[in-house]
Parts: structure tokens; C-alpha cells; sequence
């Protein structure tokens, strides 16, 4: 009785104790691996990338692209919509569903209790070796839908899909310092300030309500000056230690080589052309004649509906600080807080 009951504990600490990943992935990208706590009154879980191809139409300018192959759209043939709309970097995957009756497939998947998000791969992971001993490892999450939230009663910067990440910078296997990406910035820390689950090696994330923002600690946080993070202000996410969420264990595992920008699967059978695809996973922001869209007084970025955004391969995978270079500072912080 008593192996029974050590057997049956083993099962259930499985999940945050030893990864399953294909082989040749690096131990310390799964040892170091960050974790989530979801908002506990957030409606729009983690959901299954490929999902978001079945539930979309493909579009430039507004218009439907018709002449693709007959072979139904998918994660092994996405990167073919770069041969549209200046080389795909226009091309809109388009809810085929109305967004404001908030069909099924927008809400995703909720983890289950020990985290996993049943039937959706929802994240990707993917690692750089610069060489010398430096590795990037990038920790992506995927969303259908993101709501942007309410600022003074009006909603602001909704849009379908939605993709965020976290990056553990290490050095000769050690973790350094890790980015938690937030709207079109976010913030660094040294890796050994952050919050680690249950006194571990494996840093915490604690995701903002609707729009999946990644923080390091847990509460409110303003983030209308990119690179301050306020306890209050106008333009607030929300964050606490809602639904559980372990990414890596419902996850796609890739290598990228910067030199030749090629990605390439650790299970060696894992298609990797949805990577190259530069389009948006997510609707053009809608016409202001639209009726789903609103605006403040025709403020540029007050718009209810707003684009769908690009993925992976447009995040800088090939960094050469921890964040990525997008004119601001790049701040490795020493301590938590705003």
C-alpha cells in the first residue's frame, strides 16, 4: 500500500519535476523552464496554434486570398502566405467568425490542475546557441484572442490572436537574466531576483487579465511609459495567482540557427514552415466604418479592434541583449518591483 501511494504521488509531482521533451534538447531549458499563473478571472486561455488556421481565413487588404493550394491551410504548408501581400507581411489570418458573438475557439483552453492545457499545444519553445557558451532560450504562448481591456469605459486594443514570451538568457547552462515580454515592450530581471515555484529552480510568470502581458510579480501594474511599471495608473493590467499553467508540457520543440535562419525540430518529424509565415495570426485592425470598431475623438491607438500581431520569427530571436532592440533601454533589473 504504502509503494502504491508513493507510485501514486510520483505520478501527480511528475509534471513540475522532470520534463518530457524529444531528445537533444538542452536539460537546462527544461530545468530552468518558467511557469504561470494565469488572472483568476481571465476568459481567454492558452489555445492550439493550429487551431487558429482552422477557425481563419487568410486575407490582404481586406480581401480573401482564393488561389492557394488545395490542401487545406496548416501548421506544414502556412509559410506558402508569404507569397502574398509584400511577401506575407500583410496577409491577415481573419476570424471567420464574428469576434463579438466570442465564439468557443476564441476562449482556448484552461490548464487543468497540473497545468497542461488539454488538446491545445499552446506554447513553443524554441533555442539559440550563439556560440561561447551563451544560449537563448524563448518560451512562446499563444492565444486566440486578446481583450485589451477598459480605459475610461471604453475598451482599447482587442484583437484576435495573441502571442507572448518569456526568454531565459544562460551562460555555460546557467540561467543569467530572463525578459518578460509586455505589449510592445516589457521587462528584464537578473534571473536570480525573480519569484521560483515552491522555492525551486523554475521562474514564475504572472500573466495580466485579457492581455496576456508577462510580469514578475503578481498585482497591478501600469504600463502606459514603456519600461515603468507602476502599481496604478491609467492604463492598468491585473495580475494573481489564478489558473496554473505549465507551457512546456503541451509544446512544439525548435532549434534556431541565426546564421542561416533556419529552424529545426528536436523530434526531427515536427513541421516547421508555420515558423517562417512573417504575416499576422489575427485580423487587420477594423475600418473605423466598421461597426464593431470604436475609437476616442479619432485618437491614433484608441481603437476598440486592433491588428492581429506576427509571430516568433518577428520577436528578434537573434537578440543581442536580453530585450530586444526596440529603441528603449534595456534594463536587467536587480530587484523586484516597479
Amino acid at each position: 500500500m504504502l509503494s502504491l501511494l508513493l507510485f501514486a504521488a510520483g505520478v501527480l509531482a511528475a509534471p513540475l519535476e522532470k520534463r518530457q521533451a524529444p531528445s537533444g534538447v538542452p536539460d537546462f531549458a527544461l530545468t530552468y523552464a518558467p511557469v504561470a499563473y494565469l488572472y483568476s478571472k481571465e476568459a481567454y486561455y492558452p489555445a492550439d496554434i493550429g487551431s487558429q488556421l482552422v477557425n481563419t481565413q487568410p486575407q490582404a487588404n481586406y480581401t480573401p486570398i482564393s488561389n492557394l493550394s488545395s490542401r487545406p491551410l496548416s501548421l506544414d504548408n502556412l509559410d506558402q502566405l508569404n507569397a502574398y501581400g509584400r511577401g506575407g507581411q500583410d496577409v491577415y489570418l481573419t476570424s471567420k467568425d464574428n469576434v463579438e458573438d466570442i465564439p468557443a475557439w476564441l476562449r482556448g483552453a484552461k490548464p487543468d490542475s497540473n497545468g497542461l492545457t488539454n488538446g491545445a499545444v499552446s506554447s513553443t519553445v524554441i533555442v539559440n546557441n550563439h556560440g561561447s557558451g551563451m544560449v537563448d532560450v524563448f518560451y512562446f504562448y499563444f492565444y486566440a484572442f486578446n481583450f485589451g481591456g477598459k480605459y475610461i469605459s471604453h475598451v482599447i486594443g482587442n484583437h484576435v490572436g495573441d502571442w507572448e514570451h518569456t526568454m531565459v538568457r544562460f551562460k555555460d547552462g546557467k540561467p543569467q537574466a530572463i525578459w518578460y515580454s509586455q505589449h510592445s515592450n516589457g521587462e528584464a530581471f537578473e534571473y536570480r531576483v525573480v519569484k521560483k515555484y515552491n522555492n525551486g529552480a523554475r521562474p514564475v510568470v504572472y500573466i495580466g487579465n485579457g492581455t496576456h502581458a508577462n510580469y514578475a510579480i503578481p498585482g497591478d501594474h501600469d504600463h502606459a511609459i514603456p519600461n515603468v511599471n507602476l502599481p496604478q495608473g491609467l492604463v492598468e493590467d491585473h495580475t494573481d495567482q489564478g489558473a496554473f499553467w505549465d507551457p512546456i508540457q503541451s509544446a512544439y520543440w525548435f532549434s534556431f540557427n541565426a546564421s542561416s535562419q533556419i529552424f529545426t525540430s528536436y523530434d526531427g518529424s515536427t513541421r516547421t514552415n508555420w515558423l517562417y509565415y512573417v504575416g499576422h495570426w489575427g485580423d487587420k485592425q477594423y475600418r473605423d466604418s466598421d461597426p464593431r470598431q470604436k475609437d476616442i475623438l479619432d485618437i491614433d491607438g484608441s481603437h476598440k479592434y486592433t491588428n492581429g500581431p506576427t509571430g516568433p520569427i518577428n520577436k528578434q530571436l537573434n537578440r543581442t541583449k536580453v530585450c530586444p532592440d526596440n529603441g528603449n533601454l534595456c534594463i536587467v533589473r536587480a530587484i523586484l518591483g516597479p
